[in-house]
């Protein structure tokens, strides 16, 4: 793994708060860093020039999704998941562990992998440690997580147990399935909302030394201070001098959550899905665009916001949802991926000035102003 073109640089800390830079073949990402979700090959409602504009340096894709459609063959011959999407950044994919989760009813997990139905035609899908690495080797992604097991929380703790167990032999047998020297794997601790579960499966995957660490199974529906209590227990356990991925993960004040206990990498549907749903993330806290108290408004979303966004008023945007225009799921999906990555560079420079904790208050007072 040591000869391979990825590198993370540990550049200064705040308390736990990291900043770093993790080198791949398609380019640095600065650390902390947040990644928009790129599901199905496109992050949803945005050209990909517009998603480079926000800041975003690295965006995600999905095994399952384009394993089915259009095929990780098809993405192969039309140059892999760069030259496809038109995203020259560093690109990370998704094994299709989530899935195995959100498919839950319709799938059958064995100590091979995971059986289920396609949710576009009802065709069985088999999907093993081997396969998830195969599709993502044929997507050519940067960064290629293991196929883990994810099981919904709470739940009885054999079943955890078991999921852990498993998630630490699929991680192995990914790392023996792997072909390309310009791809990284990166494993995935489990262990549901037990310490010493996470802290055991942490050690364990650390023994086979990945080139990066991935906290999986949270923001499953747990409260958010049981995943802080997780992070705390989790993240001093795992490399220092490998990036730490928290999967899925969400809101502005869990991603400042996440950088405060050592947390170098996130993703996450909730920009784009809310802009999709007339709610902008700003410093004053969420606005709903929907609210009849913007109908006359005539600020902008937010002074920091993409000149794009910042020359239509909160009026005119709320006008474009009630008519049900696809211009205002767009410029809101703008603004809130813009929002995040201001938040991200805000954490860095934070850190550089060792001043994160301040930071970290600051915002927080400052979102307990908005809508919700």
């Amino acid at each position: 793994m040591s000869e391979r073109p990825f590198r993370y640089d540990l550049l200064q800390q705040s308390g736990q708060a990291r900043r770093g830079v993790f080198h791949t073949p398609h380019g640095p990402v600065q650390t902390p860093a947040f990644m928009p979700v790129g599901t199905q090959g496109t992050v949803k409602g945005l050209e990909i020039g517009l998603v480079r504009e926000t800041g975003a340096e690295m965006i995600l894709g999905n095994t399952y999704h384009l394993s089915l459609r259009p095929g990780e063959q098809i993405v192969r011959e039309l140059g892999g998941l760069h030259e496809f999407s038109g995203w020259r950044g560093p690109i990370l994919t998704d094994s299709g562990g989530f899935q195995i989760f959100s498919l839950a009813q319709m799938a059958k997990i064995t100590e091979e992998g995971a059986v289920f139905r396609s949710h576009i035609d009802g065709s069985k899908v088999a999907l093993s440690p081997e396969r998830s690495i195969e599709i993502q080797e044929a997507l050519g992604s940067d960064v290629a997580m293991v196929l883990d097991h994810v099981v919904a929380l709470p739940n009885e703790a054999e079943v955890i147990r078991q999921a852990c167990d498993r998630s630490i032999r699929w991680a192995a047998r990914c790392q023996q399935a792997a072909t390309r020297d310009d791809q990284a794997q990166f494993a995935i601790v489990q262990g549901g909302l037990d310490e010493k579960l996470r802290i055991y499966c942490a050690e364990e995957l650390g023994k086979l030394e990945f080139p990066g660490y991935a906290i999986g199974g949270l923001s499953v529906g747990e409260p958010p201070p049981e995943m802080y209590r997780i992070l705390d227990a989790t993240c001093p356990v795992l490399p220092a001098d490998r990036p730490r991925y928290l999967m899925g993960v969400g809101r502005p004040e869990d991603l400042l959550e996440g950088v405060r206990r050592g947390v170098d990498l996130f993703d996450c549907v909730m920009p784009t899905r809310n802009g999709r749903n007339a709610l902008a993330f700003t410093d004053e806290g969420t606005l709903r665009l929907r609210n009849a108290k913007y109908q006359t408004d005539k600020r902008p979303i937010s002074p920091t916001s993409p000149e794009r966004v910042r020359q239509h008023s909160r009026g005119y945007i709320r006008h474009l949802f009630m008519a049900k225009e696809m211009l205002g799921p767009i410029l809101l999906t703008l603004q809130n991926l813009a929002y995040y990555q201001q938040l991200m560079a805000g954490a860095r420079q934070a850190i550089e000035e060792d001043r994160f904790e301040a930071f970290y208050e600051q915002k927080m007072n400052s979102w307990r102003n908005g809508d919700e």
